[in-house]
C-alpha cells in the first residue's frame, strides 16, 4: 500500500489493543461507546501534540514561572452522527473545547454526501479545528465537510478517523492535501457499498446501539 504525506496513523500498543475490541462483531454498544470515546481522546492526545503554544507567567503557591498555554482555542467539528461520539470522549480530557456541527449522511445508492444540518461559529480562522468522523472511507463527506470549513474561514484543520481506507485518504490528499488525517488504523479497501474492509461496520449504529 503507497504512503500517503497526509496521514498519520498511531500505532500505540493501548489504542491498537482497543481498538481490536472495537471491531470484533460481539463487542456490545455499551462496551463499543466507552471504547470509541477512549480512542477518540487518545487520537486527540497524539495529534494535538503539534498544537502552537505561547509563554504565560504563571503564580504557583510557591513561586512564579514561565509556562505554556495553548495559543488558539480548539472547536471541535463532529460529522453527525457518529462524530458525535468523539467528541464526548475528546471533552473528557479537554473540555474548553468548543463544538461545531455538521449534519450529512451518504446516499446508499450513489454513496455521495447529503448535507441536512450546520452550525459554526463565525471565528473559526483563529481557532484549532478539529473534523472527527469515526471512518474515513470514501471521503466523500470528508471532502465536503473541509469544504464547508473552509468557506467559514478555518485556516487550521486536522482530521481524526478511527479507520481510514486509502481511496478516501487519497481523495484528501488531492483535494485538501493542507488537510492533515490522523488515524488508528488504514485498512485495506473499500467493497461495493463503500464500506471499509475489514472495518468495523457501521460506527453510529453500533455507538448508539440502533
Amino acid at each position: 500500500m503507497p504512503p500517503f504525506s497526509n496521514l498519520t496513523v498511531v500505532e500505540h500498543a493501548v489504542i491498537q489493543d482497543k481498538l481490536a475490541r472495537l471491531r470484533h462483531k460481539d463487542t456490545p454498544f455499551h462496551d463499543f461507546r466507552a471504547l470509541l470515546e477512549d480512542i477518540s481522546l487518545l487520537l486527540f492526545y497524539e495529534a494535538a501534540r503539534a498544537l502552537s503554544t505561547t509563554d504565560q507567567v504563571v503564580e504557583t503557591p510557591l513561586e512564579t514561572l514561565t509556562a505554556r498555554r495553548l495559543t488558539r482555542p480548539i472547536l471541535l467539528v463532529p460529522i453527525l452522527r457518529a462524530g458525535l461520539g468523539m467528541a464526548n470522549g475528546i471533552v473528557r480530557v479537554f473540555p474548553e473545547a468548543r463544538i461545531g456541527v455538521l449534519g450529512m449522511y451518504r446516499d446508499e445508492s450513489t454513496l455521495q454526501p447529503v448535507d441536512y444540518y450546520l452550525r459554526l461559529p463565525e471565528d473559526m480562522h483563529h481557532m484549532d479545528v478539529f473534523l472527527l468522523d469515526p471512518m474515513l472511507a470514501t471521503g466523500g463527506s470528508a471532502r465536503s465537510a473541509v469544504d464547508k470549513l473552509k468557506r467559514h474561514r478555518a485556516e487550521c484543520i486536522v482530521m481524526l478517523a478511527l479507520i481510514a481506507a486509502p481511496e478516501g485518504v487519497s481523495l484528501m490528499q488531492r483535494h485538501h492535501p493542507d488537510v492533515p488525517i490522523v488515524t488508528a488504523a488504514l485498512d485495506r479497501q473499500l467493497n461495493a457499498q463503500g464500506f471499509i474492509l475489514p472495518g468495523l461496520g457501521d460506527a453510529g449504529d453500533r455507538y448508539f446501539g440502533v
